[in-house]
Order: structure tokens, then C-alpha cells, then sequence
């Protein structure tokens, strides 16, 4: 029986799952966006999500929990300094999960898209220059 027992299993064995998840999660940091299958991105959402939750956080403990995660410190201070910045003052819904229709060609798989959802834009927007108003030119004197 499996009372009480939350997540999909994948097929996979926990050490799997755990590497995998992991492998997504850096990818999904990296990229912005990445396209798996349905029940992966379902599943990718919360560990995502409990890292920029900790990203939120901005404390030595956290930084050091999203390491134990993530594996790279370039990847935590990408993800504490422009991410968490990002999300400060949203409660939740961090990642979202496109569907995409098209099955995968060799096994028929759903696929879906998931994707970072303010962070990825604010984050373009602040790399974006801003557009600077024309100078208004003088008017002609008359003589």
C-alpha cells in the first residue's frame, strides 16, 4: 500500500530521481525555461519553486540548503542575486507548466514546457537599455 506517499515514482529508483531532479532544476536555473515531458515539469515545479523560496530567504543557511541542491556556486549566486531579487514580495507560483500538445515521436509522451514566470522577464528587462527621450531642439529665434 502506499498511504500517504506524495510524488510521482517515474520509474525510476529514488538516487534517480534525486539526480535527475537535480540535472532539471540546473538546467531550468540556466536556460530559463526547458521542455520535458508533463509529469516531469509537475514534478520539477516543487523543487524549483522550494529553491527560490529559499532564494527569498537571502540568509547564509539558504545560500548554503540551495548549494546542497544545486552543486554550483555560480548557479546559487545566478540564483539569489538576480532571481531572488525577482520574485521579492510574490507569495508562490514561481515556475509554470505549459502543455504542449505535440507528443514525443519515440514513446508518445505529453510534453510541456516549464518556465521561470517574472524572474525570466524581469530579469530581460533589466538587461534591456532603457530608451532615452529626444532632446527637444531649441526653437529658432526670430530677428
Amino acid at each position: 500500500m502506499r498511504h500517504r506517499k506524495s510524488g510521482r515514482r517515474l520509474g525510476r529508483t529514488w538516487e534517480h530521481r534525486k539526480a535527475m531532479y537535480r540535472n532539471m532544476v540546473r538546467s531550468l536555473l540556466t536556460y530559463g525555461r526547458i521542455r520535458t515531458t508533463v509529469a516531469k515539469a509537475k514534478e520539477l515545479r516543487k523543487v524549483a519553486d522550494n529553491l527560490i523560496t529559499l532564494a527569498l530567504r537571502n540568509d547564509l543557511h539558504a545560500r548554503r540548503q540551495a548549494y546542497k541542491v544545486l552543486g554550483n556556486h555560480a548557479l546559487v549566486k545566478k540564483l539569489f542575486d538576480e532571481y531572488g531579487p525577482c520574485f521579492n514580495g510574490v507569495k508562490g507560483g514561481f515556475t509554470r507548466v505549459v502543455k504542449l500538445g505535440l507528443p514525443r515521436p519515440g514513446d508518445c509522451a505529453p510534453l510541456a514546457i516549464i518556465e521561470l514566470t517574472e524572474g525570466k522577464d524581469a530579469v530581460k528587462e533589466e538587461k534591456a537599455p532603457a530608451k532615452k527621450k529626444a532632446a527637444a531642439k531649441p526653437a529658432a529665434k526670430p530677428e
